[in-house]
């Protein structure tokens, strides 16, 4: 059964603002091929984007930049993370979220105190660290880990934080 967008009819690259135009650049080549749906959900975002704050914009774009300079197996730990995290109940995700909020509010030194301790385990003892986060823990962020406990890939480099992957590597 079609989509809700499925009768839309398609917008022509002619057709857009100068505004849009800039927003959408990457897509000008291909945007007259592009379905309705597609084009449509692309001018939703590039309006969502025109009105976000600058220092939000900035923030997004810095994000972004951080993915595309990725290599595939850096993406592909990233992606792997994400799927882990999903994986955790609520109340997990909730302690975890809270573990690296305060991670994020200790000093540089006690950070990388932390990052070297954590390190140091086993991969064993990692994971038992993980599955038995308490209320007060402090946990470094992925990127900051090293290699997961399970004994996979690396995660990225360190100050790296990618975003949820987009689709393909569009900014939209």
């Amino acid at each position: 059964m079609p989509g809700p967008d499925a009768n839309m009819p398609a917008r022509p690259w002619s057709s857009l603002s100068p505004a849009q135009h800039g927003l959408l650049a990457p897509f000008q080549e291909k945007w007259d091929t592009l379905p309705a749906g597609r084009q449509q959900r692309l001018l939703e975002r590039a309006d969502q984007w025109a009105h976000l704050p600058p220092d939000r914009q900035a923030a997004i774009r810095e994000r972004v930049e951080r993915w595309q300079a990725m290599t595939p197996e850096q993406r592909a730990a990233a992606r792997q993370n994400m799927d882990r995290f999903k994986e955790l109940t609520p109340e997990q995700r909730q302690r975890l979220h809270a573990a690296f909020e305060r991670f994020r509010n200790l000093p540089p030194d006690q950070q990388a105190a932390l990052v070297a301790r954590w390190r140091a385990q086993s991969p064993e003892q990692r994971r038992n660290g993980l599955e038995n986060i308490g209320p007060d823990a402090v946990v470094p962020p992925p990127r900051d880990m090293g290699p997961p406990p399970d004994g996979g890939p690396p995660h990225g480099p360190r100050g790296q934080r990618p975003p949820p992957p987009p689709p393909g590597d569009e900014p939209f």
